[in-house]
């Protein structure tokens, strides 16, 4: 098991202007294992993991996936970078980003130490908390009604 980040410490995922992102991620070293949580008010902010030209850009529209739960939680499963911006307008483009660069970190355990699987839906890079799961189930059902 890693280690947790809350994405912003105390001040958490906000668009109050205030907070350094860039700065914030530049004093973590984030290894494969370790779980980001981004805390915030989901009627004023989401998260939404994009591509790194669309986090130079700041455009959400085409992001891997949105979260919107307002405690979100990602387990890094594999090395490399992962951007996450705010979706909502303005956000990202008053800084409200966050470039996560995961290192390899060790290797997992022997089975008989590993610990119990746990309920996460998993890609080939994260692994994201089960309220977001819910999240994206109920968009798949709305995308199957067609009126």
């Amino acid at each position: 098991m890693g280690a947790i980040y809350n994405v912003g410490d105390s001040v958490g995922w906000t668009n109050n202007g205030s907070f350094n992102y860039k700065s914030w991620s530049s004093t973590k070293t984030f290894q494969v294992g370790d779980t980001i949580v981004f805390e915030y008010k989901p009627q004023f902010d989401n998260v939404v993991r994009v591509t790194h030209k669309n986090f130079n850009s700041c455009n959400s529209t085409a992001g891997y996936y949105n979260l919107s739960s307002g405690a979100d939680s990602i387990t890094i499963m594999k090395p490399g970078h992962f951007f996450f911006i705010s979706g909502f307008p303005g956000h990202c483009l008053s800084g409200q980003k966050v470039d996560i660069r995961v290192g390899s970190g060790l290797q997992p355990t022997s089975p008989a130490q590993s610990p119990a699987p746990s309920p996460h839906y998993k890609n080939a890079a994260i692994s994201i908390s089960s309220s977001s799961c819910l999240f994206f189930f109920l968009v798949f059902l709305a995308s199957t009604f067609v009126y």
